[in-house]
């Protein structure tokens, strides 16, 4: 079967979804991987190790040829037309803001598998690429912070003077925000964090950090793992109980996701303007709505405050910043489930496997995705997604 791996087209994107690691592992398997010349140069890997791995690097994939097709970010509606019905794809696809390319799929007759479906259960851990990722995004934005911060995290105690540490406070405690408390504390932060599931206390205190308890009286926990939606009077108070937390804080860090829909509003414009100068937020949910009001995407926002300003920094393609690592990460992601639906050379997804199913996007030419389904309307679709 002939499997692609190309170029990514989005501007800014330098991940790749193989690399010649896992282009082994997959040749292993009895597949024919196929890279686009430069796939994954912008990550570090060069087309000759690719061919040293053995695939074939070809100047442009035949999409209308590959019977499974790897990638990082969505696809194009155009790119998903292109592909032959029956044709797999396995990669990110961002459902809930890529109807147009949801319904490209479905109507090809396409197989498509959306990582961030995955269920979050012990046997899919080696395939999580929201995991992988938030990994490197939490660590990526400690640095951010720490770029523009202009005095030190460490406490230092000198001839001339002692010099206190930064106080960062982190809003979000999955993976992203566990590793930027770990982070922050290994350069030498206070680190306090919060999230509305309480049994994230234990794991921030895991990475040194202190647990900030708002005691909001609610059922936060939502399906695999993941924070669920606050009613509006509660994210009120949540906020009311956060405004003296955020605003003794030298840098703020906000995580918050919940998949499928917008970022949760965590941090009013108001909230900031307690902030002392020079306070620096970094807000890795910038590119779904923001938790903190105000944030632009891709952009470095000064807010106003007594004796100066507040940098609002609205992180974006923060994995894509480190994409070795990255790539490293999600294409073993990728590599791992391809393994899954692979059998003597062929891919031959079993919808009886939890995993499999829950993964899967469209099928035969159905919206599997109960909400995206919705979103799109089952008429068009199918009555059985």
């Amino acid at each position: 079967m002939q499997v692609g791996v190309g170029r990514e087209p989005r501007a800014g994107e330098r991940r790749v979804a193989a690399t010649p690691e896992t282009v082994q592992q997959l040749t292993a398997l009895g597949l024919n991987l196929l890279v686009e010349s430069g796939a994954g140069t912008e990550a570090g890997f060069v087309d000759g190790a690719y061919k040293e791995a053995g695939a074939t690097v070809i100047s442009e994939l035949p999409i209308a040829g590959l019977d499974v097709l790897l990638h990082v970010r969505p696809l194009s509606p155009q790119t998903a037309a292109r592909l032959q019905p029956g044709a797999v794809t396995v990669g990110l696809a961002s459902p809930a803001s890529e109807l147009p390319t949801v319904q490209a799929l479905a109507a090809g007759g396409i197989t498509s598998f959306a990582l961030e479906l995955l269920p979050r259960i012990s046997r899919a851990q080696s395939m999580d690429a929201l995991s992988s990722q938030a990994l490197v995004t939490g660590y990526r934005a400690v640095l951010e912070a720490a770029m523009r911060y202009p005095r030190f995290f460490p406490l230092y105690m000198t001839a001339a003077g002692t010099i206190p540490p930064a106080r960062v406070l982190v809003l979000g405690a999955g993976v992203a925000g566990l590793q930027a408390i770990g982070t922050a504390k290994r350069l030498g932060a206070r680190v306090a964090a919060n999230d509305i599931r309480a049994a994230s206390a234990d794991e921030v205190a895991s990475m040194g950090g202190s647990f900030i308890n708002l005691d909001l009286d609610a059922a936060a926990e939502g399906s695999g793992g993941y924070a669920r939606d606050l009613g509006e009077d509660r994210a009120q108070r949540q906020r009311n109980l956060l405004a003296p937390h955020v605003a003794a804080a030298d840098i703020l860090i906000t995580t918050a996701a919940i998949p499928g829909r917008p970022a949760p509003l965590l941090v009013t414009a108001n909230m900031l303007t307690g902030m002392r100068a020079g306070s620096v937020v970094v807000d890795l949910a910038a590119e779904s709505g923001g938790n903190v009001e105000g944030v632009v995407a891709g952009q470095d926002v000064q807010v106003p405050v007594d004796g100066g300003s507040v940098t609002l920094v609205g992180l974006q393609d923060a994995a894509s910043a480190m994409p070795t690592d990255a790539s490293r990460l999600f294409a073993r992601n990728v590599s791992n489930f391809l393994a899954l639906i692979t059998a003597s050379g062929t891919v031959v997804p079993d919808f009886d496997d939890d995993v499999v199913a829950g993964t899967c996007l469209t099928h035969a030419g159905v919206v599997r995705h109960a909400p995206t389904a919705a979103a799109l309307g089952t008429a068009a679709l199918g009555k059985d997604a």
